[in-house]
């Protein structure tokens, strides 16, 4: 037997259609969540950058913040952050 394609298989074993991910609320998966001092923040685009998620925000200001819908906390945004003014705190339980 043949092995099959994506274009093989039955109705049904398809869990999503193509560009569907953006419907999905990842954020609810993290346990920690990032804040940030906007004071220290120079909009150097690190957080942008290295965010595996792309939820990073971009202001008409420049300024990056967090889109918690998709964050998933990992984290990567507050290690490359150069200045140090992302930290990751614990997510509260609702």
């Amino acid at each position: 037997m043949a092995d099959l394609t994506w274009k093989d298989m039955e109705i049904g074993n398809i869990i999503t259609t193509p560009g569907s991910a953006r419907a999905y609320r990842t954020g609810d998966w993290r346990s920690d969540k990032p804040i940030k001092d906007y004071e220290t923040c120079i909009k150097c685009g690190m957080c942008w950058l290295y965010c595996p998620e792309a939820a990073i925000t971009i202001d008409d200001d420049g300024m990056y913040g967090f889109d918690l819908f998709y964050c998933k906390g990992c984290g990567i945004c507050a290690e490359e952050c150069p200045k140090k003014c992302i930290t990751m705190i614990e997510e509260e339980e609702v």
